[in-house]
């Protein structure tokens, strides 16, 4: 079913609204004041013509040679028009000035709540630079620091610029927490590779011991390999810094194929179906996402007679795809969002087994953010998962580097 893009709302900027409240309170306060104007008018219009009937009524000198009742009615005549001429007078005029008069009004405040509001423009702007850099700990060296008077806006900038400044801090430890980690990390790859090494060339190893040697040492280098990626992937707050492109499929195919003996042994049934999927990133990180599924497929799963589907395909958005579903357990809806936080597992039996520390689907989460992509999981109806991993389609004219 095609879905029809949702538009997006339209909406008023304060700007616009502070101009149209003090707007509209500008008319509604001229409006009241010409109505005032108007009956304080009449009431100056009536006085003035009762006064004008009692003065004809009494007999006075008068040009014309008419009859009391004449002249009464021809009193009443004349100040009826231009009681009539005033009013139409008042209302006119005084309509089209005010008309004016709130244009001008509407205008200037146009430009004084511009004016307002153009600190908080420089807080937004700044804001977005921060978060359009391409990772989290860039850019927080940039501040607002808003001179002006010591106000609410003056406040939420000086509020602001100390929250960059604590992050700032805090990516800043971080990056010392991963350099030293990554010292730490290597070290003992390192010694392990110098002893298998140095057993590897005496003279008195068998073939089986440097066979043996070779894998270790093909072993520990992609472990330096992934610790490399992975240090180098909370370095830079999920920003993927080299990208080549990928086949997905090719992934699929080798961590299956990595993972085929220990199916076996567990007694589950591994399927394939590694369909054409091209992408753009880390490889070694994009393969780690396969492997961490197929382990997790494995590992919670049945036992014998369950099997485990990996398959990969190019969607028709032109996102590729990695989806892996296996037989398992029952997983209650409102579990699964947690199994991707942390060192959390599911239910007291993955407990007691300790079959993974809990980092898999953590793991996975990041790496495809990094990637610009997502995860998501459902359960089956059946028991076990069915995990779906989605990235960005192959850049055409991928960057320059």
């Amino acid at each position: 079913m095609k879905k029809h893009p949702v538009k997006k709302k339209r909406r008023i900027t304060l700007r616009a609204r502070l101009t149209l409240v003090y707007g509209g309170l500008f008319f509604a306060a001229g409006i009241v004041l010409l109505g005032v104007t108007y009956v304080l008018f009449a009431q100056q219009l009536d006085r003035g013509g009762d006064l004008s009937v009692h003065s004809d009524s009494s007999g006075n000198t008068s040009s014309r040679q008419d009859t009391p009742s004449d002249s009464l009615n021809w009193v009443a005549d004349e100040q009826k028009r231009l009681h009539d001429a005033a009013t139409a007078s008042l209302i006119t005029q005084g309509g089209v000035a005010l008309t004016l008069v709130g244009g001008v009004a509407a205008g200037l405040g146009w430009l004084i709540a511009g004016r307002v509001l153009a600190p908080l423009h420089r807080v937004t702007d700044t804001a977005r630079r921060i978060a359009s850099a391409p990772a989290a700990d860039r850019g927080l060296h940039e501040r607002i620091a808003l001179d002006g008077c010591d106000d609410e806006v003056k406040d939420l900038a000086d509020s602001f610029d100390l929250m960059v400044e604590q992050l700032d801090r805090s990516f800043d430890s971080q990056r010392r927490f991963v350099a030293n980690a990554s010292h730490e990390l290597r070290t003992p790859l390192t010694v392990g590779r110098a002893l298998v090494e140095l057993a590897m060339h005496r003279t008195t190893a068998s073939a089986d011991v440097k066979r043996l040697g070779a894998d270790l040492l093909d072993i520990n280098d992609r472990h330096e390999r992934l610790i490399s990626g992975l240090l180098l992937l909370a370095g830079a707050e999920n920003h993927i810094p080299e990208r080549q492109s990928v086949d997905l499929a090719d992934v699929v195919t080798h961590v299956t194929a990595q993972r085929a003996p220990e199916a076996e042994k567990a007694g589950i049934s591994l399927h394939e179906e590694a369909g054409p999927a091209l992408t753009t990133g880390d490889a070694l990180l994009l393969e780690r996402i396969v492997q961490n599924l197929v382990e997790n497929g494995i590992r919670h799963n049945t036992g014998e007679g369950g099997w485990v589907r990996v398959t990969s395909r190019t969607l028709e958005d032109g996102r590729a795809a990695i989806e892996v579903s296996n037989t398992g357990p029952d997983v209650p809806p409102y579990e699964v969002p947690t199994l991707f936080e942390p060192f959390r597992r599911l239910g007291t039996e993955r407990l007691v087994t300790a079959k993974g520390a809990g980092l898999g689907l953590s793991i996975v989460r990041s790496v495809a953010r990094a990637h610009g992509g997502n995860v998501t999981a459902r359960p089956r109806p059946d028991g076990g998962l069915t995990v779906t991993v989605t990235v960005p389609h192959e850049s055409r004219h991928p960057p320059q580097r």
